[in-house]
């Protein structure tokens, strides 16, 4: 049988999620759907995290028995690769390209950078995700398209989009706690009185250095830009 938490399940296989999506069972018409259980289970994480999301919680959401939510997800897992993909519907995968493709690829950056912060959960879903649903897939030809005008192979453009894309997350992750870390002003000024003892003890030259230079802005969008921009102009086409 299922477990609640899905661990321990191999999943539903992506043609049959995706191409041949479950039916419920015969019998009078569900007050529900699979759209609308996904709906609740993003809600959820976004209320409240992915620890959350459980079938039980999805289900009260719904008003629906857990055990008729096994005919649309029937695990967790299951149930976290269609959330991915109804926020990744969220992604303009139509948007014009400008055909240059490092402007364009810094503007995919920049749009998967909000998603995730729309959806804190997302970050950490993707790093488990096992399939690309439609939504997803719309968005990844979108980003292909950008790549055309570099004149790599399709090998190398997956890869500098997976690149990208797991650029977004780790930073959107470290914008998270940063920002959740500034709701505690003592632990920040403790750690800035201990690097600073750290960077004059003369054990530590080339951090004294850094920390001495002029302070670059700290606004979130800022940061972000900086840090795209000397990934995505470092990539080369060869």
């Amino acid at each position: 049988m299922t477990r609640e938490d899905g661990s321990g399940t191999p999943g539903r296989d992506p043609q049959q999620l995706w191409l041949s999506p479950g039916q419920p069972r015969k019998g009078r018409k569900p007050a529900f759907s699979r759209e609308a259980i996904t709906t609740a289970a993003v809600a959820l994480a976004d209320a409240e995290g992915l620890e959350a999301v459980t079938m039980r919680r999805v289900a009260a959401q719904v008003g629906a028995g857990v055990m008729s939510l096994y005919s649309y997800a029937p695990d967790k897992d299951t149930l976290l690769e269609l959330m991915i993909d109804q926020v990744s519907g969220e992604l303009p995968a139509s948007a014009a390209l400008t055909g240059d493709w490092r402007t364009d690829l810094k503007t995919v950056a920049h749009l998967q950078r909000a998603n995730m912060l729309r959806h804190p959960w997302l970050p950490t879903a993707l790093s488990t995700r096992r399939s690309l649903g439609p939504n997803t897939l719309a968005f990844l030809e979108h980003a292909l398209a950008a790549l055309r005008p570099t004149g790599l192979d399709g090998a190398a453009k997956l890869e500098i989009f997976a690149q990208l894309t797991a650029f977004v997350a780790g930073h959107v992750t470290h914008e998270l706690t940063q920002a959740a870390a500034a709701g505690s002003p003592d632990r920040a000024a403790a750690e800035a009185r201990y690097l600073a003892i750290v960077a004059a003890d003369g054990h530590h030259p080339e951090l004294a250095e850094a920390l001495s230079a002029p302070a670059r802005p700290l606004a979130p969008e800022a940061t972000f830009t900086r840090f795209l921009n000397r990934l995505i102009d470092g990539l080369g086409t060869d």
